[in-house]
This record gives structure tokens, C-alpha cells and sequence, in this order.
């Protein structure tokens, strides 16, 4: 069995080596990285992930466009997106519905439960 692919969209590249290394070793994920929204659009398009993690705070286009786009777009809107974001505060929540989004992460995430924070986030709705 091949290992689930998780795509990372993340403009900080701390943070994207820490994710990846936190979801192969812990995850057993092959993780694939982009840099902003419109590298993201792209990987996902052209590679059909198992899943997303996506900052929101990022420049040029931030996760909730990003997230849009990719439930606009027949080729990835059946891909599972989950918000990784320092504005965890109760009031984004109503986005979980509104973007169709798996769920939230709230950053700075706890490395050690993130593998399990995205598994939990993913086949809670299965």
C-alpha cells in the first residue's frame, strides 16, 4: 500500500520542513510542499493529493481564497482541506461549514499530536 499523500501550502519554510517531518515520521504521510496559494492550486491540480493543510495567513492569496479556488475547481474540490491558522479563535468555526473545510488547526501546533490532529480531522467525517 502506497502512503497517503498530504499537500502542506505554507508561505513559511520553518514551518513547512517542520510539518513535513512531523507527517512522514509520525503520519507515515508523503508529504508535498508549496510556498503560497497559487503554487498550491497547482500541486493540487497536477497531483491529486489525499489531503491539504493550508495556512490562511499568507500574502498575495491568502488560505481562505486558496480554499475557495480549490472547491471551485472540479479537478480539487473533492480533495479534504484543513486550516492551519494562528487566529484560532472560536469565531472561524462557522468557516468549517462555510468552506467545507475538515477542520482547524490552531498554530503553534503541538508537534507531537499533529499527525493525530490530522487523521482525527480527516476520518472523523468518514
Amino acid at each position: 500500500m502506497t502512503a497517503k499523500q498530504i499537500l502542506v501550502i505554507d508561505d513559511d519554510s520553518d514551518i513547512r520542513k517542520l510539518i513535513q517531518t512531523c507527517l512522514e515520521i509520525m503520519g507515515g504521510w508523503q508529504v508535498l510542499t508549496a510556498k503560497s496559494g497559487n503554487e498550491g492550486l497547482l500541486f493540487a491540480q497536477t497531483t491529486q493529493p489525499d489531503a491539504i493543510l493550508l495556512d490562511v495567513m499568507m500574502p498575495e492569496m491568502d488560505g481562505y481564497d486558496t480554499c475557495q479556488k480549490l472547491k471551485e475547481n472540479p479537478v480539487t474540490q473533492h480533495i479534504p482541506v484543513i486550516l492551519l491558522t494562528a487566529k484560532g479563535r472560536t469565531a472561524d468555526k462557522h468557516l468549517v461549514a462555510e468552506l467545507g473545510v475538515k477542520g482547524i488547526i490552531a498554530k503553534p501546533f503541538n508537534s507531537q499530536k499533529l499527525a493525530a490532529q490530522v487523521a482525527a480531522a480527516l476520518y472523523q467525517s468518514l
